[in-house]
């Protein structure tokens, strides 16, 4: 598997300041259908990512559910289990009984709390929120698991533990849920795309739906029909995001799942990724 990329191609990304779209993303940590959307954000970024930037905002919709009720831990642990199957983004809605989450706001806190420290330290704790919740079903509103997660992403531990406390976490979380309000969003995923006239209404798009519809709606605002860039070379690629499942590679270069392992498992026999079997599918962890 190859690509003709600029090596560099992260980096160039890093370093484009102005873009004309800026998308909306409307997330909770402990949706199903959010880390389903990983796949198609990966490409979307990689093939379109000079023209816009993502801000993600911490809905908090699931957060309202009152999750004591068994019949609704039945609900979540089936909407886990459907969403891993059919996506191929693992989730093990075993936790619903295992090990229930009872104050879910808390992780929402805490990814605002990590987005002090950057946006970009934000969005790898989020990821990391979302691994260890989907496939180590592991309660992401315990304090040592958000210490943990922070520590492994790179973040400031001890200035993270202090912002979860702060009156700065809790009132960007607020302010999320007042633009989730002002906006009317009641689902999530949705994702709002805005073009540079503010006077313009943004174009709100609720759920998940093929990368077609994306890229159609991009071109749209651009009022163009650019190039998507090229993916860069599949270690490169590892190297950067260093835990992918299967299935965010088959998206990413167009590749059945049964060709992706085959490539992984040469990387594997050279030592250059180790394979972690979950539940549905698999994912790869670069050792570089």
């Amino acid at each position: 598997m190859s690509s003709k990329s600029n090596p560099n191609w992260f980096s160039a990304q890093a370093c484009q300041n102005s873009k004309p779209l800026e998308i909306y993303m409307f997330i909770d940590p402990f949706c199903p259908d959010c880390w389903a959307l990983e796949p198609i954000l990966k490409k979307l970024m990689i093939e379109y990512g000079r023209f816009f930037t993502i801000r993600y905002i911490v809905s908090g919709r699931l957060a309202t559910l009152n999750l004591g009720k068994k019949q609704k831990l039945e609900n979540m642990a089936q909407v886990w289990e459907r969403t891993g199957s059919r996506s191929g983004m693992s989730c093990d809605g075993s936790l619903w009984f295992e090990n229930p989450i009872s104050t879910p706001y808390a992780a929402s806190i805490a990814i605002k709390a990590a987005e002090l420290q950057g946006k970009r330290a934000g969005i790898r704790f989020l990821r990391k929120l979302q691994e260890v919740l989907f496939l180590e079903k592991q309660n992401i509103c315990e304090e040592d698991v958000l210490i943990e997660c922070a520590t492994t992403v790179g973040l400031e531990v001890n200035e993270f533990v202090n912002d979860l406390q702060s009156d700065s976490a809790a009132k960007a979380f607020q302010c999320d849920l007042k633009i989730t309000s002002e906006m009317e969003v009641n689902e999530i995923p949705t994702l709002v795309f805005f073009n540079e006239n503010i006077e313009d209404e943004g174009i709100k798009i609720t759920g998940c739906y093929p990368y077609d519809l994306y890229i159609h709606i991009i071109q749209d605002m651009l009022g163009d029909d650019p190039e998507p860039a090229a993916p860069p070379p599949l270690e490169e690629f590892l190297n950067y995001f260093k835990f992918v499942a299967t299935k965010e590679i088959s998206v990413v270069y167009n590749l059945p799942a049964s060709e992706v392992e085959r490539e992984m498992k040469k990387l594997l026999l050279k030592q250059k990724v180790e394979h972690v079997p979950v539940k549905y599918g698999s994912f790869w962890r670069s050792l570089e």
